[in-house]
């Protein structure tokens, strides 16, 4: 199999130019047809980028286990950023870590760290009280972390990053 770092790098880039195409068209016939199918259409590409986001990560963290032959992958990951000088990288690593609990289990420990520190973020987190990211959005789902093409993107670019500092580190890991 050849890395997963390439496989993910290239199945983003695939993923979100089908899915900008499929909200182009639809978004295209929305301006003639209020269908609610449309509508359903344009939310769907939204839960899809946020899959997507959940499964790179959620798949990262088997390999990790696997590659750093460990129990916690993220934990170990983090050890070796640090151990590394990463710093900025390792709080990165992080927030995007906890965007994503966010998004498989909403409120939490997770949700309340991405709040504390939500004007800092390069990603968008709905505060408490906030009910929609863009009033009038009909392609928007209900996530407490806005998931856009920029979102997906950094998941990918971090998976990148993290593999490259840990192949440094050692050498034998092949992720």
């Amino acid at each position: 199999m050849h890395r997963f770092t390439d496989l993910v790098d290239r199945s983003t880039a695939f993923s979100l130019a089908v899915l900008r195409e499929a909200s182009e068209r639809t978004s295209d016939a929305l301006q003639t047809s209020a269908a609610t199918s449309l509508v359903k259409t344009l939310q769907m590409i939204q839960l899809q980028k946020a899959i997507l986001a959940v499964g790179m990560f959620s798949l990262f963290e088997a390999m990790l286990q696997d590659g750093l032959n460990c129990k916690d992958g993220f934990r170990e990951a983090n050890n070796i950023l640090a151990r590394e000088g990463q710093a900025a990288l390792q709080e990165r690593f992080n927030d995007l870590q906890s965007a994503i609990n966010v998004l498989k289990h909403r409120h939490g420990r997770s949700y309340d760290i991405l709040v504390a520190k939500a004007g800092a973020l390069p990603f968008r987190v709905k505060l408490p009280g906030e009910s929609l990211f863009y009033e009038g959005d009909v392609s928007e789902i209900s996530t407490l972390i806005e998931v856009d093409d920029r979102f997906v993107l950094s998941c990918a670019e971090m998976i990148q990053e993290v593999s490259e500092t840990i192949r440094k580190a050692r050498p034998e890991f092949l992720l």
